[in-house]
């Protein structure tokens, strides 16, 4: 041959696919090569290593082996072939998109420790709450022990889970507001009970001794946007609740 040949293998390597798809794409009349060398061993030319290139090109757009036929060699309108696969590729981009969203949303469940939708999050947390809390949480205290545990603790934990939590919550702040509305004075038996139940929430997720409840505690109540969750129950809460948790604390200094 006067111009470039090549051997299957080498056609291969360049073109990055097996000698065995070369061999199929021979077979099916597809790509059959240009000639054989003395040994009977197939050579391909430079058309042939661009036929090839064009055969790769419409298989990545998802054409089967017969519409390529179809393409290269002129039996049907490029153009029309080319109008249907960008729009089954264009639904396909659609699709995949849906599913890098997904797969987004869920990493950031795993990241964060709650294993919900955003709007599954509202809808048990309240509109209270912003999926932004757990950026900020893990900013303010991804470097801690607590932080692990929660991560840990949380992983594998359902949408029932989380109910249960949130229901139980719910009632714990309810027997805040009855103690808060009723007088119940830090310090007292009372309210040490309920400090120590708060504590046990904190416990679900990390461990809490009361130094750490202390300033979880302060932290909260002392932020605005977790004061107002607190004071839209009962009206002075937020600083009755820090009262009581800093006296328990001091009963166990």
């Amino acid at each position: 041959m006067q111009e470039a040949s090549y051997t299957v293998g080498t056609l291969a390597r360049l073109a990055g696919v097996t000698v065995r798809t070369l061999h199929h794409y021979g077979d099916v009349g597809l790509l059959v090569p240009s000639a054989r060398n003395a040994a009977g061993y197939r050579l391909y030319d430079a058309a042939d290593a661009d036929r090839l290139t064009r055969i790769l090109y419409y298989r990545d757009l998802g054409f089967g082996l017969d519409d390529v036929a179809a393409l290269l060699d002129g039996d049907t309108d490029t153009v029309d072939h080319l109008r249907t696969q960008h729009r089954l590729l264009t639904e396909r981009l659609v699709r995949v998109q849906e599913l890098v969203t997904a797969i987004e949303r869920e990493m950031e469940a795993h990241m964060s420790g709650i294993r919900l939708t955003p709007e599954e999050q509202l809808e048990i947390f309240g509109e209270t709450w912003d999926p932004a809390y757990q950026a900020e949480a893990e900013e303010r205290w991804g470097d801690t022990e607590a932080w692990a545990q929660s991560q840990e603790r949380t992983k594998q934990w359902t949408r029932e889970d989380w109910e249960r939590v949130k229901t139980e919550g719910d009632a714990l702040n309810a027997r805040l507001v009855e103690a808060f509305t009723a007088g119940v004075e830090p310090g007292s038996d009372r309210a040490n009970e309920l400090a120590e139940e708060h504590r046990a929430e904190l416990n679900r997720f990390y461990d809490a001794d009361h130094e750490l409840h202390r300033g979880v505690v302060g932290f909260t109540t002392g932020d605005e946007r977790f004061r107002a969750q607190l004071e839209e129950l009962a009206p002075g809460l937020a600083d009755w609740l820090r009262a009581i948790v800093e006296a328990n604390a001091e009963t166990h200094a």
